[in-house]
């Protein structure tokens, strides 16, 4: 037990996702050797994924929250952690590891994780906020870290192979769209950024984004910052399978080799305006209607179909714990000694 005043973790993991005994035995040594108290754990179930475990333990004093599990557990933690100041940590165990993956957070080594819960430094984050609308319920509120969609990375989701997951990681969503492009229409939307005019499109896939790297080092959308208080919008547009052909090389060619040298930036600004098969836009705010109702996801959570849905940011309402300077310098200087 903790005593009284002592600084603890309370780590909230998905059992379905984790090694629950690895995972206390763990953060239980660790906690013993950097002089914290004993953590407390507690299972997210179907009924509370995480949001009110976070606000019990914020409640209870808990200096950290750590989230174990995929990408639903770290979002419903950081829903639960929104603007109190506590620091969110996380052991990813999910498939794609979104958050993660763009804070260059440890992703398969429980002992690092346990290390940056414990020592790592405090940064601030945006959170997205969709307030969405639907036929069936009430307009309804959710956050989320990374990634909102509508179109074919929906109906990814919707089509993905839980057992395939398993087997093959973020793969099977290869797969997903495979089996999704064969259904695939194109839909009309209705669009508005903050303080502009209402735009339409008939697009394929509308993404809101937080920030932009999937895995496999694909930069959907390379401008995004996590912490300057606006989302980053995609707009997919492609013309049939040479279009989806352009989707593909902007984002692994343009967006993944020309942007890091300064010639490939120059030929980027050359060719810009050509291209129509993905249109880039950033704002604090955008609203999507689109004419019928569409499946909505969030961070690779299915949530349901929405006839509009409004996206806003909450600006640096996140703190969570990323590697302390030192270990990212010592981090780079054993990959340097290894390559």
């Amino acid at each position: 037990m903790s005593v009284e005043g002592e600084k603890f973790a309370a780590i909230v993991f998905n059992p379905v996702k984790t090694d629950a005994e690895k995972l206390k035995r763990i953060f239980t040594a660790g906690a013993a050797e950097h002089g914290w108290g004993e953590p407390h754990f507690v299972e997210t179930t179907v009924d509370d994924p995480g949001v009110s475990m976070a606000k019990q333990a914020v409640e209870r004093g808990a200096s950290v929250v750590v989230a174990a599990g995929g990408d639903g557990t770290v979002r419903c933690v950081a829903e639960g952690l929104r603007s109190s100041g506590v620091p969110i940590a996380i052991v990813p165990a999910g498939t794609g590891n979104l958050l993660a993956r763009n804070l260059d957070l440890p992703l398969s080594n429980i002992k690092q994780s346990m290390t940056v819960a414990y020592t790592g430094s405090d940064r601030a984050i945006d959170i997205g906020i969709a307030e969405v609308r639907s036929e069936e319920v009430p307009t309804q509120q959710y956050v989320f870290l990374v990634m909102a969609g509508m179109g074919i990375d929906a109906q990814m989701i919707a089509n993905t192979n839980d057992d395939l997951k398993k087997s093959v990681g973020w793969l099977a969503y290869a797969d997903a769209v495979v089996r999704s492009l064969a259904d695939l229409k194109p839909f009309r939307i209705r669009y508005q950024l903050a303080e502009s005019a209402p735009h339409s499109a008939h697009v394929s896939t509308i993404l809101v984004a937080n920030c932009g790297t999937l895995p496999a080092g694909i930069e959907l959308l390379p401008d995004a910052k996590i912490d300057d208080g606006k989302l980053d919008l995609a707009v997919l547009q492609p013309k049939g399978a040479l279009g989806w052909l352009q989707v593909w090389r902007k984002v692994r060619w343009e967006n993944g080799v020309l942007r890091r040298s300064s010639i490939g930036r120059r030929i980027l600004k050359a060719s810009e305006g050509r291209d129509r098969t993905v249109t880039y836009l950033r704002s604090p705010m955008v609203t999507v209607k689109p004419d019928d109702p569409q499946q909505l996801e969030l961070d690779g959570d299915e949530i349901g179909m929405t006839t509009a849905t409004r996206f806003t940011v909450d600006a640096l309402a996140l703190t969570v714990k990323v590697p302390a300077p030192r270990s990212r310098a010592a981090a780079k200087q054993r990959a340097a000694d290894n390559a």
